[in-house]
């Protein structure tokens, strides 16, 4: 037998949870620069209902970049906003969601 959600009461494999605080989240993005002039692109305002480090996994992956998951934040090496934001649309975000800066 499957596992129950505790939000929905559904089992693990339809429950619905992670595409309602998809559609709920207020996402931006933005690049900033760490020590020695090093960019890195940040992902913020994912929720703890969203499923980050599964995010992280497939934009480290597709991007070709490291990345680290830190206080909530998705943390790119390099200057990926342009694509960060196409592979966030494909993952179930809207463009109304995502805030570029």
């Amino acid at each position: 037998m499957s596992e129950i959600c505790d939000k929905c009461g559904l089992p693990k494999d339809i429950c619905v949870c992670e595409t309602i605080a998809r559609e709920e989240q207020k996402v931006r993005v933005f690049t900033t620069s760490r020590r020695y002039g090093k960019m890195i692109t940040v992902v913020a305002g994912l929720g703890k209902d969203v499923n980050s480090k599964e995010i992280l996994r497939e934009l480290k992956t597709r991007l070709a970049c490291g990345g680290t998951l830190k206080d909530g934040e998705i943390e790119l090496q390099g200057k990926h906003k342009e694509r960060t934001v196409e592979i966030l649309l494909k993952s179930g975000f809207r463009r109304e969601q995502i805030e570029v800066s």
